[in-house]
């Protein structure tokens, strides 16, 4: 028997301790390779491309065989092996469950939570081995009414069937009568590999749950934490999120590439994280319970809109990372690094389409959806690190730069979600200038999903830009060197006119009683613990620079008056373009002096302003914020 045929590998995963935050997990295999099996904790998990070191929280483990103690040793940071075996053996450990987010692992008293690849060691050479997992209850009267949110498969037949009534946990939010509305029990579940095992977050507590119906499949709710969400309200919101996105790559049939999906949302306060992470069938988000609409909210709040666009943005994923994906990730190799130079568009194009649906759905008006465009426009503009890294070079070196930004950041990285998107902005907009409104990004978006995702064949190195020209019938060679492998700024203005939109630039409006921002020091004033003035970035060729101030110096006067967080800017805008001053700050202990000469305030606020005319040019607009 080959090990891709091997039997199935059972997992127990167990709420231990949860005041202390530990999961117990048990892994057996029952042919063990005969020389010793290895069993390896992933190092980075798929969509967060950053080397995490999940096995750091694993605090005790030890090996059985036949129920026997069975030697085994740490051969390297995420690897273990045991001695050889004829039988069964299996792996039984620890795992300190602490990190409120949705890459790892939280269990304490309230809730549990985790991704698979912060708990479950696989066993190496049989990751293409059926996974049988039984998630138990934690014992304790207070956990009874725990119940289970995944996507995970479940066992109906030895699921432990859940004695509490619907209505506890549950909103009917317009659910088919088939579609099942309680959440699933303790118990049972499969999956057909590894790789499909970790890609199933689950989350155990008392969770607040609805469930929607989006072309025919049903969709989860599931929020974890102190919230007053108007759950229908929400459950309406999200369908046209979801429904908009299915009949965008299946115009024809509208079919979902999965049975069901999950949103697992956990609510928590200001300042304790915010973000998603997405899974083929399912994403973890977590957001402020703030950001959660609440009955009798007329509108659309900048916090509303925010959690709108992050659950688009998961969703879309989907299709777009989860089924089409890059040639480097068909087949993850989890102890190491895997690249890729394509992030800039499975992203950052992911990044364009979030609300680019919520304009589409009506959820949000075309003005406030320009005024995103915008926003992420000039953010994109208003750094030199645009200048210096291409998107596909963020893209290779997301794991050393993105993910470990720094005090210089600006000045030398790229993000390839921005700029990503303002690429796929330029590209929509540049085919349906070519083609006179006759295609779109749309189409090779789908064309992407009947070739690769369909498929399940993985895009390679230029394969984007080889499937938008077969479906433009244009030459995209001159502008994929630019927009993708150079480092020039994007040309907007004839784009736009060609959707009867104004492109222009403004200067900041100034706080009510201030002086107009004339000036500005070339560098980002943050606050330390004592309230002053803290210089958290340091642009390139600004007035700061040129003067000799790091990113870290306290600035504690001006010309030698006090100064703090709150007045320094107060105090710079007195002056004009041209003014020298005499800065005085702090660098670690040691006090300095600096001579500044302030510098004219860039034009930073991008402002895109929509036009009546030409006739031709308003229908192409509308056709692309309408779908």
């Amino acid at each position: 028997m080959s090990l891709s045929q091997s039997p199935p590998i059972r997992y127990r995963i167990a709420a231990k301790h949860p005041a202390a935050h530990l999961f117990e997990v048990s892994v057996a295999v029952d042919n063990p390779a005969p020389d010793g099996q290895q069993f390896m904790m992933p190092v980075w998990i798929p969509g967060s491309y950053m080397i995490r070191e999940f096995a750091r929280n694993i605090v005790t483990i030890r090996a059985e065989a036949g129920g026997k103690p069975l030697g085994l040793k740490k051969i390297d940071k995420a690897t273990w092996q045991c001695d050889p075996s004829v039988g069964p053996i299996a792996l039984i450990y620890e795992v300190y469950a602490w990190d409120l987010s949705v890459r790892g692992a939280h269990l304490d008293e309230t809730h549990g939570f985790f991704n698979g690849v912060s708990v479950f060691l696989t066993p190496i050479g049989h990751e293409n081995a059926v996974c049988e997992i039984e998630i138990l209850v934690p014992q304790g009267e207070r956990y009874a009414e725990w119940r289970i949110a995944t996507s995970l498969n479940q066992r109906p037949a030895l699921a432990r069937v859940s004695g509490q009534k619907a209505s506890e946990t549950s909103v009917d939010a317009g659910v088919s009568p088939a579609s099942p509305i309680s959440p699933k029990s303790f118990g049972h579940f499969t999956a057909a590999s590894y790789d499909e095992l970790i890609d199933h977050p689950v989350e155990m507590g008392t969770f607040t749950h609805a469930t929607f119906d989006a072309c025919g499949v049903t969709h989860h709710l599931a929020i974890t934490g102190r919230h007053r969400a108007d759950m229908p309200r929400l459950c309406a919101d999200m369908k046209k999120i979801c429904q908009a996105q299915i009949r965008l790559f299946e115009p024809a049939n509208a079919r979902a590439p999965m049975a069901e999906y999950w949103f697992l949302i956990m609510a928590v306060g200001d300042g304790h994280g915010w973000g998603g992470l997405e899974h083929r069938a399912s994403t973890a988000l977590m957001c402020n319970r703030d950001d959660l609409p609440f009955a009798g909210q007329p509108k659309v709040t900048d916090g509303y809109r925010r959690f709108l666009g992050l659950a688009s943005h998961e969703y879309f994923h989907t299709w777009n990372v989860k089924r089409v994906k890059p040639e480097a990730f068909t087949d993850y190799d989890l102890s190491r690094e895997n690249y890729t130079c394509q992030l800039w568009f499975f992203e950052g194009f992911t990044s364009y389409y979030d609300d680019l649906i919520l304009a589409r759905t009506g959820l949000i008006e075309p003005v406030a959806y320009l005024e995103l465009i915008a926003e992420n426009i000039g953010r994109v503009m208003s750094r030199a690190g645009r200048l210096k890294q291409s998107v596909a070079e963020s893209s290779f070196d997301a794991w050393v730069k993105y993910y470990r930004q720094d005090e210089n950041s600006p000045n030398a990285i790229v993000s390839y979600y921005q700029k990503g998107a303002m690429v796929a902005l330029a590209l929509d907009l540049t085919i349906r200038q070519h083609t006179l409104g006759k295609g779109s990004l749309d189409d090779v978006m789908r064309a992407l999903w009947e070739a690769h995702g369909k498929t399940a064949i993985g895009v390679p190195e230029g394969g984007v830009q080889t499937i938008a020209e077969s479906v433009s019938g244009m030459s995209l060679v001159k502008f994929f060197a630019q927009a993708i492998e150079g480092t020039a700024d994007l040309e907007f203005a004839a784009l736009f006119e060609s959707v009867a939109i104004e492109f222009a630039w403004k200067f900041p409006v100034p706080s009510k009683g201030d002086h107009a921002p004339a000036v500005w020091l070339g560098a980002k004033i943050g606050s330390d613990t004592n309230g002053d003035a803290k210089l958290a970035n340091v642009f390139d060729d600004g007035a700061a620079q040129l003067a000799g101030l790091s990113a870290g110096d306290v600035v504690i006067a001006v010309d030698g008056l006090r100064v703090t967080a709150a007045t320094l800017e107060k105090k710079l805008r007195s002056h004009a373009p041209g003014a020298q001053l005499r800065l005085t700050a702090f660098r670690r202990d040691e006090m300095m002096t600096f001579d500044v000469t302030l510098q004219a305030l860039p034009a930073q606020i991008c402002a895109l302003t929509m036009r009546d005319t030409p006739i031709d040019a308003k229908a192409r607009r509308n056709a692309w914020l309408m779908g």
